[in-house]
């Protein structure tokens, strides 16, 4: 008689032993396995291609860990092939870790690990190595995700926050602040008209449309406004590459309901994270021609230009605002919304 198959995450199953084994081939393997991964080995040897290295980490806690367009898992994947695309990179391959608390259901976790699965395939991105563990309850909540990722940077691809230039155009890809109220609202259980979801993608196709279709060196800064929002981001590249950023507040794409949302919350979206945008500072020769490749790419259908890099006042960005004055926009201080990804 076969032993009976357990519902929820046991401690055995991070014992290494059986259990671990079992949770392995019936689950990981059964969704994620490949030529790599499959062979179980410590770690994953790739095989050697042209280009400088791009390695980056994430680690994701996220509450609730199913969200409207979205998981935990999607996030992971999706997050972490951006950070590579940020610089440039084409994303080869990821590692999954996991921390499971004892007693999350195994349909929850196979349904994360569906979502990785399908996000992975989708982006062309492997899982290769992975490791498990599993704390007493108690000792997590649910479920914690980390997730590595290896890229490779063409020759000549040189993308910096510290490369941003007086003139550049200020590019954002997209609306803001989709996914830092879907989590917001859900995390409150509060319910509001119109259809909040979280914009959770992967980036890297537009970026290496981009790379492609426009002038070498003609890209200087990529950057994903996840936690922080848009706001913080420029902060950080202003303070990095020592110009002063103005930002037009009309021409920032922000969707009624996520306005609608923010106005009843009380809440700014200029500092809600966003988890499938990226703003992205060219040479203002050709900011028209990125603005009409990435507008013909699904993840940039909304993409505007939004502001430019100047040159007075080291490291401010200032916003100018629709009723005709200006602010000064600081990073975001506290944490409004824990856990956010």
């Amino acid at each position: 008689m076969s032993p009976k198959i357990p519902e929820t995450i046991l401690l055995d199953h991070g014992s290494g032993g059986l259990a671990s084994q079992e949770l392995i081939s019936t689950l990981f393997l059964k969704h994620l396995g490949n030529k790599v991964l499959s062979a179980l080995e410590d770690s994953a040897v790739m095989d050697n291609q042209p280009g400088r290295l791009a390695f980056t980490t994430d680690s994701y806690v996220v509450d609730p860990i199913f969200f409207p367009g979205g998981d935990i898992g999607t996030l992971a994947v999706h997050g972490t092939i951006n950070d590579l695309a940020m610089r440039g990179a084409r994303p080869l391959c990821l590692s999954l870790g996991l921390i499971l608390e004892e007693g999350l259901p195994l349909a929850d976790l196979e349904r994360i690990i569906i979502s990785i699965r399908d996000a992975s395939l989708a982006g062309g991105v492997p899982i290769v190595t992975g490791d498990t563990k599993v704390v007493p309850r108690g000792k997590a909540d649910k479920i914690f995700i980390n997730t590595s990722g290896i890229g490779l940077v063409a020759d000549g691809v040189e993308i910096s926050a510290t490369r941003a230039q007086a003139g550049d155009k200020i590019i954002l890809s997209g609306s803001m602040g989709d996914h830092g109220i879907t989590i917001m609202t859900r995390r409150a259980g509060i319910a509001l008209a119109g259809d909040l979801r979280s914009d959770s993608m992967a980036l890297h196709a537009m970026v290496q449309k981009l790379l492609a279709g426009l002038p070498p060196g003609s890209i200087h800064t990529l950057r994903d406004p996840t936690r922080g929002g848009v706001t913080t981001s420029l902060c950080e590249i202003a303070g990095s590459c020592g110009h002063m950023i103005e930002i037009e507040e009309s021409r920032i794409p922000v969707r009624p309901e996520v306005r609608a949302a923010c106005e009843i919350l009380g809440l700014d979206p200029l500092y809600l994270a966003n988890e499938g945008k990226c703003l992205a500072l060219v040479a203002p020769d050709i900011a028209d021609q990125a603005l009409a490749l990435m507008r013909a790419c699904p993840e940039g259908a909304e993409a505007a230009i939004i502001g430019t890099v100047t040159s007075g006042n080291t490291g401010r960005v200032v916003l100018k605002t629709t009723i005709g004055g200006t602010r000064v926009i600081t990073p975001l201080h506290g944490a409004p919304l824990p856990r956010i990804c």
